[in-house]
Parts: structure tokens; C-alpha cells; sequence
């Protein structure tokens, strides 16, 4: 199975994003984990919103 590039240049770069982490570091990330942070930036992301 493939994932999608565009897929992955969209993950990588919010993960970049909210986390300033270099794409070396985002790359090196197993896919599970990699959407991981990116749901859990997405909670992050959400939560401040309803605060703001």
C-alpha cells in the first residue's frame, strides 16, 4: 500500500508548523506516529480556538 504525497507533504508541514521540527525529524517518524501528533496538534489546535 502507498500513501498519498500529497498526503504526506501536508502532514509534514503542519506537523513543521506547530512543532518547528526539521522535515530529517518528521521524516524519521513511523506513519502511525507521524498521525498521531497530527491528530493530536488538530485537538490542540481546536481547543485553543474554543478558548480564544
Amino acid at each position: 500500500m502507498t500513501y498519498a504525497t500529497g498526503r504526506l507533504h501536508e502532514e509534514i508541514a503542519y506537523v513543521a508548523y506547530h512543532f518547528h521540527w526539521s522535515l530529517e525529524e518528521i521524516l524519521d517518524l513511523e506513519h502511525h506516529d507521524r498521525r498521531r501528533f497530527t491528530e493530536q496538534i488538530a485537538v490542540l489546535v481546536t481547543r485553543a480556538a474554543g478558548e480564544g
